[in-house]
This record gives structure tokens, sequence and C-alpha cells, in this order.
């Protein structure tokens, strides 16, 4: 039922909507005639990505730099949103990735959490009053990763930010199913590889990884399903491996193993049973 929220002349709000997955996501709202409102950082960027959005068919686009770890700044983006009636779509998509290990760097740490996590809880703490009381279908489509499920090595910042957006997201859609009456749903989305701002170290898309566009066309096509978790494949990963590696994650806690075994010495031929199998 939420799904019917994306209509011409509703009104979808994207952070992060300057450039990857938040544009593609703008540009395709604009197509299907909702009016637009994008938050980022960055007037030349936002600049640019209104252009795409009102070539993408847009009556009206709303560009505003917005940073969401400033919960002030997403209160008075929704008062913004407020003179066209109010948000039906909001995607709280923005993110960003900068290098960590588990001794810091401090400041990397805490603006990892205040963008990637933050950023979400702020977003839905701004639009989700006006959208209840509005009365009418809505959606709320954070985006995780997997990285927030399975965490591997490698940037642990970037995995409890988005290990917590996963969380909250459940619980956000938890507390919507329980109200009477309320025709507002939460959505997590999962992305593969993407080749995004995020990307390090390709000047072109890499073989395995989907485009932006790829990610939201299935986004789309999981919406109108009713999926809560929006677990993305990409030209390297089907769902069926990502299932067997959350699976394994799982499996942990349950046998007992050691954390993040699959990238122990001791547990790695098993993992590599555990897929075969």
């Amino acid at each position: 039922m939420p799904y019917s929220a994306i209509a011409p002349g509703h009104v979808a709000v994207i952070t992060g909507g300057a450039s990857g997955i938040g544009l593609a996501a703008a540009e395709r709202f604009a197509a299907l005639g909702l009016r637009v409102a994008i938050a980022d950082l960055g007037a030349d960027r936002l600049e640019a990505a209104r252009l795409r959005i009102v070539a993408a068919g847009a009556a009206d686009v709303m560009a505003v730099q917005v940073d969401v770890a400033d919960a002030a700044a997403l209160a008075l983006l929704q008062a913004q949103v407020a003179g066209w009636g109010g948000a039906d779509v909001v995607m709280l998509n923005a993110g960003i990735g900068p290098d960590s290990t588990v001794l810091g760097p401090a400041e990397v740490w805490q603006r990892m959490l205040a963008v990637n996590l933050w950023g979400v809880i702020n977003g839905a703490q701004a639009f989700l009053p006006g959208m209840l009381a509005g009365g009418r279908d809505g959606l709320i489509i954070c985006t995780g990763s997997k990285q927030g499920i399975t965490t591997p090595p490698g940037n642990p910042a970037y995995n409890v930010s988005k290990a917590g957006v996963k969380v909250f997201t459940e619980a956000v859609q938890h507390d919507l199913r329980s109200r009477p009456d309320v025709r507002i749903s939460a959505h997590l989305l999962i992305p593969g590889f993407v080749y995004t701002g995020l990307t390090t170290g390709a000047t072109e898309k890499p073989a395995a990884a989907w485009t932006p566009e790829q990610t939201v066309d299935f986004m789309m096509q999981s919406l109108e399903r009713g999926d809560f978790y929006i677990l993305c494949p990409d030209n390297d990963v089907p769902r069926a491996l990502d299932e067997q590696r959350i699976l394994w994650a799982a499996g942990d806690i349950i046998e007992n193993r050691p954390p993040l075994s699959r990238w122990h010495k001791d547990h790695a031929a098993a993992f590599q049973a555990h897929l075969k199998r």
C-alpha cells in the first residue's frame, strides 16, 4: 500500500541527492512526476544535480545545502518541504566512507557516525512526525550496507555506522506497523557494489559494479513488492552468495566461533565448504 506514495504531485526528499544512488533516485522520482527536494553539501554539485533532475521531468526541484549531521539543518529542510504540503517519500541516503581502524582517527569515527548514522536518525526524526500527522501513504527509505550486516575487516567505523542504520530502520518499521491506521512503511536499502562517489581507486565503472541507476531499478521493484530488506546483487555477487555470507556471519554466534571467522585462518576452509553446500 505505501508504494502509492510514489505518485505524480507527491513530494520526495533525498539526502545525499547530488550524486550516486541519491541522484539516480531523484531522477527516477522526478520522471514519475514527483516534486523532488535534494539535500547535500556543495553548491556547485547541488546545482548540477538540480539541472539533471529538471531534465528528468520534475515540475519542482528544491536543492538545499544540508549537513545531515546537524539535526537543526534537517528540521529547517522539513519546514521548507512543508511549503509543498510535506514529504511523501523520504530517502535517507547521505553517507561517507573514509578509512578507519579500531584505534581511529577519532575525527573519522566521529564524522562517520555523525553523517552515516545520525544523519539517518536526524532525518527520520525531522520528517516522520509531519508524515504521521498528514495521515497519507508514505515511505522512509534508509541506505544501509552489506558491511553493516557481515561487518568485514577493513573499515570498522563505516561498518558500525551502517550496522546502526540497519538496527534503527528495523526499529522504525516496527514502530510504524505498531501504530493503528498508519500508512507509512520503512525500508532498508542494502546496495551491492555500486560505482558511485564512494568508489575508490576506479576512474571508470568496474565490471563487477552496478550503476546507481541499476540499483534504483532494483529498489523500485523491491518497494513495489513491499520488501523491507532491499538486498541488491551486483555483477559479481548474486543474492545466493549474499545469503550464504549472512548465514555464516550469524552462525559465528550460534556456533560460538571467533568473530569474523570467515577471515580467520582456522575457519576459512570451513567457510568455503559452507559455500559449496
